[in-house]
């Protein structure tokens, strides 16, 4: 294990504005501990003290990391960290390649050759998991990827911290990562993981919020890629262009990711839901968004009717009708959403393709799908879920450990 070193220094030493005979004995020995820390490889430095001059002599020192941890501010640039809040804060290029690295990572280490990317690139980093929902897949996924990296995953529930209760989310961003490695958060309202990314000086992975949900969407199509052959291998893109998913259900966070991921892949979109429950104005713009630029950009589409949604689909998928926070709505949703399982038969009067497949996020109901369907050859879900975990890795690998740059 690594050892830590703990800078204390007291109020008679520590530097100020109006002490700058302190301030020229602290500012040295600080920077010089930091120093040695990093270069015989300390892997945690606790300091217990901040101001501009310090981080300005830490800078001049080559320690940006250390003297960026010391600001109380939001970070700028060149310093400040990537985030993953959506699939749209992918270009094409950038999801393909995480789809493609998950995908590698899977057969390598389920071969028995852990790639040397990824041995060990965790080590001496602390991801904080920071879950105001419950969660199964999620919170498994991140905390193996986590240990399998070399990582210490940190769990707080709902019970160990809550957002915006009784500490701002400012003070919870800055304090937090401050002495993490990443935060991936599972929140109820977007604005609350956007909040952390704001004034966060680590990489926040949003893990599910009431807008998105990007890591479930890299599975996805990790699923997806690893069950239809490409059409052609393009640097831009998975070969995937051509594919058509039916949405068939509520719209939901999973589904205004998986068609912004559609849009970017060149995979068009159908999606049926109730009248009432269609997609908002404001999420079609951004997915709409999603495909400017993109050649053979993936078209969305929408319906009440379900059998039109299935159309020659290759892949048919639903999810819960009543999300978390929705529970008030069960019976009114219940009604609404009659006629809308996947079945065999709405697959055939529809006229889905003779290959179609079933996907779902998980947790199933069965007034969702039927069990002919969701345990039949065709479901993917088992898979899918599997998947999570490569996602989760591909994800930390490339936001926390090549510092938000994505490549292969």
């Amino acid at each position: 294990m690594a050892p830590t070193l703990v800078f204390i220094f007291f109020p008679a030493t520590l530097p100020s504005s109006n002490a700058p005979n302190s301030t020229k004995i602290f500012l040295p020995t600080m920077a010089s501990g930091l120093t040695a820390a990093a270069r015989y490889g300390t892997q945690s430095v606790t300091q217990l003290a901040a101001s501009t001059s310090l981080r300005q002599t830490l800078q001049a020192n080559g320690l940006r990391r250390f003297a960026h941890q010391t600001s109380t501010t939001p970070p700028t640039s060149p310093f400040a960290p990537r985030h993953l809040l959506s699939i749209a804060d992918l270009t094409p290029t950038e999801f393909a390649t995480l789809v493609r690295n998950a995908a590698s990572h899977k057969r390598a280490i389920k071969s028995g050759a852990i790639p040397e990317s990824l041995l060990g690139s965790l080590s001496g980093k602390t991801v904080a998991m920071m879950f105001n929902k419950r969660s199964t897949r999620t919170r498994v996924s991140t905390e193996a990827a986590t240990v399998q990296m070399g990582g210490h995953p940190m769990f707080l529930g709902k019970e160990d911290i809550q957002l915006g209760v009784n500490e701002s989310l400012y003070d919870t961003s800055v304090v937090i990562s401050s002495m993490v490695s990443c935060i991936v958060a599972r929140v109820a309202k977007h604005s609350d993981v956007a909040d952390l990314a704001k004034h966060s000086t680590v990489p926040v992975i949003n893990a599910l919020c009431d807008s998105f949900h990007p890591l479930q969407i890299i599975a996805d199509f990790v699923t997806i890629y690893e069950s239809f052959p490409p059409q052609a291998h393009k640097l831009s893109g998975l070969g995937l262009e051509g594919l058509k998913i039916a949405w068939v259900g509520d719209a939901n966070n999973v589904l205004f990711d998986l068609a912004i991921g559609a849009t970017k892949m060149g995979v068009d979109m159908a999606v049926a839901t109730p009248k009432g429950y269609e997609i908002p104005a404001d999420m079609i713009d951004i997915i709409q968004r999603a495909g400017e630029g993109v050649p053979n950009a993936g078209k969305l589409t929408q319906t009440n009717v379900p059998e039109e949604a299935v159309k020659n689909a290759d892949i048919l998928v639903t999810d819960t009708w009543v999300s978390m926070g929705q529970e008030e709505e069960s019976k009114k949703r219940m009604k609404a959403f009659e006629g809308f399982q996947i079945t065999a038969d709405l697959a055939k009067r529809g006229g889905a393709k003779e290959g179609w497949k079933f996907m779902h996020c998980l947790p199933r109901h069965p007034e969702e799908v039927s069990d002919e369907v969701f345990y039949s050859p065709r479901s993917l879900v088992f898979p899918e879920a599997e998947n999570r975990l490569w996602a989760a890795i591909a994800a930390l690998e490339g936001f926390v450990v090549n510092k938000g740059k994505i490549v292969e």
